[in-house]
């Protein structure tokens, strides 16, 4: 669970109530349908007409990843690529092929499948390079999906707050329908502005990140698969791979060994 996303949307939010309670507001007052309707219809409908189905699809199912990481240990993912080094090394690459079916990797995976099989190590590179290129690419446009949310959100609030004060003008005459109109111009323009702010492109840049570190992770498997092609040394390897983790990952690498 990545705790830092829980801690900032809780605390964004209820900055926001608990401000308006100190002022001595109320709750109800900035819980307006209409200008929710207004601003996430509004927001999302101009999001979706900008993106494909599929990328839409995408960018909703990519939403746990802010809350509950993505993209696996990459300490794990040493430690699998040192054990099949030192198996290549004792009893030969085709040792390998029965270990293919249980990694759960996509991309390791289909790695391992090409060098077992024989694939000229140039030819390897260049085949998965095009692969993480094609998986940065997509990753990238499912977080562009909630940029461009953050983006329209604060235009549609301010579309509401208009609706809203022609709302207001039109019953000048009648004070009892003001009320409602006023909370429902300024209100839209919290939610537009706050939306946008607090929650679509903190997760847009949350997603960037944790994409750009996934893809990290599979530059460092292919390094692997590609020394463990050439013969090189497991433990060279390691140390080689372990060049790409932060320091207290390297730690707790190091740790794991004792």
């Amino acid at each position: 669970m990545d705790i830092t996303s829980i801690i900032g949307i809780v605390m964004g939010i209820a900055a926001v109530i608990g401000g308006q309670i100190l002022e001595g507001g109320h709750v109800s007052s900035i819980t307006q349908p209409t200008a929710a309707i207004i601003v996430f219809g509004g927001t999302f409908g101009a999001a979706f007409l900008q993106f494909p189905l599929k990328t839409v699809i995408g960018a909703f199912s990519n939403v746990m990843k802010v809350f509950f990481g993505g993209g696996g240990s990459p300490e794990a993912v040493i430690e699998q690529i040192v054990g099949f080094g030192m198996k290549a090394r004792k009893n030969g690459l085709i040792a390998l092929e029965n270990d293919i079916a249980g990694v759960k990797d996509a991309f390791l995976q289909k790695a391992l499948r090409l060098m077992v099989d024989g694939v000229d190590p140039k030819m390897l590179r260049e085949t998965m390079e095009t692969e993480i290129g094609h998986l940065e690419e997509e990753g990238l446009i499912k977080a562009k999906f909630f940029e461009a949310a953050g983006g329209y959100a604060p235009t549609v609030g301010i579309i509401g707050a208009v609706l809203g004060l022609i709302h207001v003008m039109e019953n000048l005459a009648d004070p009892s329908k003001l009320g409602s109109g006023i909370a429902v111009a300024f209100v839209a323009t919290v939610y537009g502005v706050g939306s946008a702010n607090l929650i679509l492109l903190p997760m847009a840049g949350k997603l960037k990140l944790k994409h750009q570190h996934e893809m990290i992770h599979k530059t460092m498997a292919l390094e692997g698969i590609l020394d463990i092609q050439a013969g090189v040394n497991p433990h060279y390897i390691e140390e080689k791979l372990k060049a790409y983790l932060d320091h207290e990952a390297q730690k707790r690498l190091e740790a794991k060994k004792k």
